[in-house]
């Protein structure tokens, strides 16, 4: 298909986010709820520098009770519904407020002092505010999340009736207690990652949004256009660097692979790229802009809360596998411009020094962020003031203009807090399911089952972290082909979490193997829903494009298992030596050059299925990180190699002497 107009773009992301579409809302309900957006943005803003007295769960059932009726106005019941809000919509919003803001009736702290002893009012109140979440979390991601949630009250409630001998039984938990978790705990409704959406992600949206409009989107892709000029490579490389830089705008894997894809398939087609092949490498491009710094996804916020630490050092963290991340998809371009036999094409566009002379201060907010948090102020600053330096750009690109810069601010505000609307609806949905847990202590048990399950496999700790990880990999990225990557986050860390951690796997390393893993989920068959939207821009065939799509990003599927399996792997998280973090790196790479040479079926020429074996076990010898295994990969790397420019030449004197 072609992309005609913004309207084309927006619409196809609409279609396949993991988010649903919201309303096309007709002038006059856009202008109320854009106003209704921009007062949101104003009360976290305000919340950045003059916080509320009451602390911080005060603000957070202020913030709740204002985003979630917006979520009734904006998203529709059932898709087809009516585009403008109807009676029922009013109604739910305007209940949605009340139960919201129904603690703050009679005083909050009175309400406090009941936790553990609800009136019979304060547990209808709470129980209102479960269903309108489900209901919210419903109309923007669909029913798996609220029907796992519901499964977890009534696990709560039912347990009882669970047969004694199995071991997640427990004596069940009476209503009005289940609900008192929801409602008055810090673990429910109200807690970390509410806190998260709150505080963090709604901040980073709005500067996402903000920076957009600075034109910041159009420089990404117009820099990584000029950066390669003309070659055979040139237009797989545009497509890799633009995805990582629209990646700091959008956030979002799937919108990035379809602005990508706007403005890069037809630089790819003219090429010779096939349609299936392009797909996938718009795929891998978009998503791999969720796993890359300074602008990581918004489960990277909850793992700075989770383990108690700052969030520059998650962004430290994610350094070197995004390097190798990308690493892996650059190889895999050369190789595909040498086995499709790409052709050069010539960009149109101006000198790379040029356009950074003419908005290279559109990296300026960046680099902001980074240095505020290396000057330890809180990410939540740091980003508030990335947002004024890219306002006051944004003002500069307007040449004065200072009426339409006023106007396009206040959109922008608005459009970001609006923006965080679903996952607002996420985090308080999954208050449930971290409610139940720490309430039944369920997460324990499963995590127990599961090295269990592991245990019956072998006896040897190894090969019991060994099976434990793969199922682990397994479950999170099924979890995540159901819900989105920051509720599939949550979950993986409460069940599968203390699963590693029991066997002895660091916080930090288990933290970050199920961020890639919830991430990675958007490009798992059969779903994909990143590669569908690639698809339905390149006109290629879907599954043949999910399976491209898992070519360019198998070195992300295997390098987290590193993390978790080997001694060394804490080293590829920074969090070892430099000296040790270089070689580590170094033994890596190669290993990610080793799997480009096996998905890629080339090294120097078409490679033949024995070097493609032989790569094959290089590649996991090297990953293995051990001082002896990085020996051996190399070796068996280096017998590839022989073997590809050797063997042909042997057969070639072998015809020769038969002639």
């Amino acid at each position: 298909m072609s992309i005609k107009s913004q309207a084309d773009v927006d619409g196809l992301i609409a279609e396949y986010d993991e988010e649903r579409p919201s309303r096309a809302l007709s002038r006059r309900w856009e202008h109320g709820v854009r106003v209704a957006g921009l007062g949101i943005a104003l009360l976290v803003l305000k919340q950045v520098f003059w916080p509320f007295r009451e602390g911080g769960q005060y603000y957070l059932v202020i913030f709740l009770a204002v985003t979630l009726p917006l979520v009734f106005l904006c998203y529709r019941g059932r898709r087809g519904g009516r585009e403008d809000p109807g009676p029922v919509d009013w109604a739910l919003a305007g209940v949605a407020f009340l139960v919201g803001a129904y603690p703050l009736f009679g005083g909050f702290d009175a309400f406090l002092d009941r936790q553990g002893q609800l009136t019979a009012l304060d547990v209808v109140a709470g129980t209102v505010l479960l269903l309108v979440v489900l209901e919210a979390c419903r109309r923007t991601t669909g029913w798996v999340l609220p029907v796992v949630c519901l499964v977890f009250v009534a696990f709560a409630y039912y347990g009882g009736y669970l047969p004694p001998s199995w071991s997640i039984s427990h004596a069940g938990v009476d209503f009005g207690q289940i609900i008192n978790g929801f409602y008055n705990d810090a673990t429910g409704f109200y807690g970390t990652p509410l806190d998260v959406a709150a505080t963090y992600i709604v901040l980073f949206t709005i500067y996402g949004s903000v920076l957009n409009a600075s034109g910041a989107g159009a420089f990404f892709v117009d820099i990584s256009f000029s950066a390669f000029r003309k070659s055979r490579t040139a237009p797989g490389r545009t497509a890799a660097t633009a995805g990582f830089l629209l990646g700091t705008v959008s956030g979002s894997g799937t919108a990035t692979t379809v602005s990508l894809g706007a403005v890069t398939w037809p630089m790819l087609k003219k090429a010779g790229y096939p349609k299936e092949s392009a797909g996938g490498l718009l795929a891998a491009s978009g998503i791999g802009a969720i796993l890359s710094p300074p602008t990581l996804g918004a489960a990277a916020f909850i793992i700075a809360e989770y383990l108690e630490t700052s969030y520059l050092q998650v962004l430290i963290w994610a350094i070197l596998p995004t390097l190798l991340y990308y690493l892996g998809i650059a190889l895999a371009v050369e190789v595909d411009a040498r086995r499709f036999g790409a052709a050069p094409v010539e960009i149109d566009a101006p000198s790379p020094w040029a356009l950074l002379k003419r908005g290279g201060y559109h990296f300026l907010s960046l680099g902001v962020i980074v240095v505020f948090l290396a000057l330890d102020i809180p990410v939540y600053s740091a980003v508030v003031y990335a947002t004024g330096v890219a306002a006051v750009f944004a003002l500069v690109a307007r040449r004065g203009d200072v009426r339409g810069w006023a106007r396009a601010m206040a959109e922008s505000l608005s459009s970001g807090a609006r923006s965080a609307l679903p996952v607002v609806a996420v985090c308080a949905a999954a208050g449930v399911i971290t409610s139940t847990i720490t309430k039944t202590g369920l997460g324990q048990e499963l995590a127990s089952a599961l090295v269990d399950v592991a245990g019956f496999v072998s006896s040897d700790p190894a090969v019991v972290l060994f099976v434990t990880v793969v199922l682990a990999a397994v479950a999170v990225s099924v979890l995540g082909l159901a819900v989105p990557v920051t509720a599939s986050f949550i979950i993986s860390w409460v069940v599968i979490g203390p699963a590693l951690v029991e066997l002895g796997v660091a916080r930090e390393e288990t933290a970050m193997f199920i961020f890639y893993y919830a991430v990675l989920s958007e490009v798992t068959p059969p779903t994909a829903l990143a590669a569908v939207a690639a698809a339905a821009i390149t006109g290629g065939d879907v599954l043949k494009t999910m399976w491209r799509t898992w070519k360019y990003t198998l070195p992300a599927f295997l390098v987290p298992l590193a993390f978790v399996l080997t001694d060394h792997g804490s080293a590829l998280l920074l969090r070892s030596s430099l000296v040790d973090s270089l070689w580590v790196f170094a033994a890596s790479a190669v290993g990610v050059a080793a799997l480009a040479a096996l998905t890629g079926g080339w090294l120097f020429g078409p490679a033949r299925w024995p070097e493609r074996v032989l790569c094959l076990l290089a590649a996991v010898a090297l990953l293995h990180l051990q001082p002896v295994a990085v020996a051996v990969g190399l070796g068996l790397l280096a017998v590839a190699v022989a073997v590809h420019v050797l063997l042909p030449k042997v057969f070639s004197r072998g015809r020769e002497q038969d002639a």
